[in-house]
């Protein structure tokens, strides 16, 4: 079972479940997918979000990968609640 955090939202699922999927992704290519109902730019703005929360990392030019933390997050394995808060998120 995924143990999710308050500041966590549908799309950050889904921008994970993407990156294990296809290996990395843009949010273009994420926002472009029939099963991800969200905008480039939302699904961007949450790309940093998660890469803060160093569960996936960007390679420039808007290319992200799934990180370990991720990985881990996606097996049920990491509660997020037990990262370190961020008071901007």
């Amino acid at each position: 079972m995924r143990l999710s955090a308050e500041w966590t939202t549908l799309a950050d699922e889904k921008i994970m479940e993407y990156l294990q999927e296809h290996k990395s992704g843009t949010p273009t290519k994420m926002a472009n997918h029939p099963n991800i109902h969200f905008s480039r730019s939302y699904l961007h703005k949450r790309c940093d979000v998660l890469v803060e929360k160093s569960l996936i990392a960007d390679y420039g030019n808007a290319v992200f990968v799934l990180t370990d933390e991720g990985e881990a997050y996606l097996a049920g394995e990491l509660n997020l609640n037990e990262l370190e808060p961020d008071d901007e998120n």
